[in-house]
């Protein structure tokens, strides 16, 4: 319940600073998580791995609508937007540089024994358990699709 805790910890500190900015973020936060919880109808905690993905989760969703704003000419909704996904990202595991990643896709492809093309599942599949959190999803395919072409 560590993440719970922090979130709420962090939701009291927005609520003094008066920062509604971080407080919609970290309301989202909350509310996914406790969907999370009671999805399985039980009182179990959800595990960090499922913290990590629902918290990856909503900074692709922030990020996406950022973009999306930003071709309309709306700048006005695309920074809340990505000042959300800022204040979600600390609760993130630190993200791994582009030289670590092609590391570990590398790695996977050795182990795998990629060919070609035909193999980038295979290698998507062990490199994004590996890096779960840690790298987002769009930097890891460019990466190994440039290893495997």
């Amino acid at each position: 319940m560590g993440l719970q805790q922090d979130i709420m910890t962090a939701m009291k500190a927005a609520m003094k600073a008066k920062d509604q900015t971080a407080l919609a973020a970290l309301r989202a936060v909350k509310s996914e998580l406790l969907l999370a919880q009671t999805e399985t109808g039980s009182k179990e905690e959800i595990t960090e791995e499922q913290e990590i993905k629902i918290l990856s989760k909503l900074v692709k969703q922030r990020k996406d609508s950022a973009v999306i704003f930003a071709e309309q000419n709306r700048a006005d909704l695309a920074e809340p937007e990505l000042a959300q996904a800022e204040v979600i990202s600390q609760f993130l595991p630190e993200q791994l540089d582009e030289a670590a990643i092609e590391k570990v896709v590398v790695d996977a492809i050795a182990t795998v024994g990629a060919a070609g093309m035909k193999d980038m599942g295979k290698v998507m599949g062990i490199v994004n358990k590996e890096l779960a959190g840690k790298a987002d999803g769009k930097t890891i395919s460019n990466i190994v699709k440039a290893k495997l072409a």
